[in-house]
């Protein structure tokens, strides 16, 4: 995001009616007029203490020092978005706790942008390049002032936040960029399909990560931006909607925030983004994982469970920071409350229908025995019919770590019109006592686990009978197993 036209740093601010204060009365969070040459962002250093932060002022030092600024220790800066109430929402300070808790040698400072955010939507949108400009040249006094580097910084960016990110990148001066962006559910209106330098890219810092997770569209929007980003853009469930967040959970979030809770239950979605970042935190034994994929309905079949070539990444504070060409889209599951770790699993089926030339569609459910839990019925729908011979492919997340998979159940639900079929079909047709009545022909099952990569091959435990039968459940073991070893990808 380099801009075209670099606008004068100390712009004049707009004109503003100022309300008349009793004489000698000055409110904090007004200043003076003459003081044009203040930026409308104050930084605030988050101490260990809940909500509490101490103000450095720009190009004041002594600031820097009361505040116990440390150059030689990471920055990581928070950026919030759109403002609706004029205050710092609860999640800015859950965010800057969990940064300071796990990682306590970093600066942990909020961008407070909020005369520029509590706006018009619009106005907001103009006032983020300006905040952008405001936040690369504290940069860069601190890179002058006190030798902080720029590479050490990490700009987190919420909604609006993650564009103001975005421009603090491109209008920062010299040839260094700033070590790493992070954008969460970067906002849409305005930004979607604009410019690599109308919103955040990838070109704005030498590692760029983005979640988007309220991309579903109404009238053309969307309240986060669809596209990519970044050089890895994460979509989790889709990135359209999230597990917790429909509209029949608005009955939960009004006896959790009263009145609020309709609020909470549209912005659920869009904020899910800074809560799986904090779940990457305080859950670091369980990193979620991304693989590469086209789009959702590709990943639904289980088909890019990949870790290859830099195919998958974790989600999060500790995402490996590769620069890939161009941006990498990655999608997973999560779960609806944290900790939000899916494991994903890749299972490939051949069938042999001897329904000839005829394509059903049977349910089934599968349980799994793994050596540390077991999971019973999971329901199993494929995303295509079954006809004739073929290996069908589909996705299965746990949301709990069974370990290593060593049995599998397969069932084949039956069901009052498949019982009717079943019993017209052995009317009409001349069956005789040797001949065995029409089913599926299982042979194998393929499973690749995607957060190990380990592959594994599970064979009937009855190797004379491989047909199943609706209302029919079979046992499959473990017949073969992968030479590589097991690892975790982090």
């Amino acid at each position: 995001m380099s801009s075209s036209t670099s606008p004068g740093w100390w712009r004049p601010r707009d004109p503003v009616q100022t309300p008349s204060w009793p004489p000698g009365l000055q409110l904090p969070h007004l200043r003076r007029k003459t003081d044009r040459h203040r930026p409308d962002t104050r930084f605030l250093l988050h101490s260990n203490t809940a909500e509490e932060s101490c103000l450095i002022e720009f190009k004041q030092l002594p600031t820097l020092e009361k505040c116990s600024f440390n150059a030689s220790l990471p920055l990581v800066m928070i950026v919030h978005g759109w403002s609706v109430d004029g205050r710092l929402e609860g999640w800015i300070w859950k965010l800057a706790e969990a940064l300071k808790s796990q990682h306590p040698q970093t600066n942990v400072i909020i961008a407070d942008w909020l005369t520029l955010a509590y706006r018009h939507y619009p106005i907001a949108v103009q006032n983020t390049r300006k905040v952008g400009q405001e936040i690369a040249r504290f940069l860069e006094w601190l890179e002058d002032s006190v030798r902080f580097s720029r590479g050490n910084a990490h700009l987190i960016g919420y909604s609006l936040g993650a564009h103001v990110s975005g421009f603090a990148g491109s209008f920062i001066g010299g040839g260094k960029k700033i070590g790493r962006i992070t954008g969460l559910d970067p906002a849409g209106p305005l930004f979607e399909g604009m410019s690599p330098t109308d919103r955040l890219s990838p070109d704005d810092a030498d590692f760029v990560d983005a979640i988007h997770t309220f991309t579903q569209q109404h009238m053309g929007l969307s309240v986060g931006i669809k596209q990519p980003v970044a050089h890895f853009d994460f979509y989790p469930n889709g990135g359209t909607f999230q597990p917790g967040c429909h509209i029949m959970h608005v009955y939960d979030h009004i006896v959790q925030y009263g009145i609020r809770g309709l609020t909470q239950t549209v912005k659920c979605a869009h904020e899910r983004s800074v809560h799986l970042f904090i779940d990457s935190l305080q859950h670091s034994d369980k990193q979620s994982m991304g693989y590469w994929c086209k789009d959702m309905q590709t990943f639904d079949k289980g088909q890019c469970l990949n870790c290859q070539h830099s195919r998958c990444n974790t989600l999060g504070y500790d995402i490996r920071k590769e620069r890939v060409p161009g941006s990498r889209q990655l999608f997973l599951k999560t779960q609806p409350n944290t900790p939000f770790k899916v494991y994903h699993y890749q299972f490939k089926i051949h069938f042999v229908s001897e329904f000839q030339e005829k394509q059903i569609d049977p349910t089934f459910t599968i349980s799994l025995t793994g050596s540390q839990d077991d999971i019973e019925n999971l329901s199993m729908t494929l995303v295509e019919g079954i006809s004739g011979n073929k290996t069908y492919t589909f996705l299965v997340p746990l949301d709990i770590d069974i370990g290593e998979l060593m049995m599998i159940r397969l069932k084949w639900e039956g069901i009052a019109v498949w019982e009717n079929i079943w019993n017209t079909v052995q009317t009409i047709l001349p069956w005789k006592k040797r001949n065995p009545p029409l089913g599926l022909v299982v042979k194998a099952l393929k499973v690749k686990a995607g957060e190990t990569q380990q592959k594994m091959t599970f064979c009937s435990q009855s190797a004379d009978n491989l047909h199943l039968y609706p209302g029919q459940e079979k046992m499959f073991v473990r017949c073969e197993t992968s030479s590589r070893r097991p690892r975790t990808q982090t």
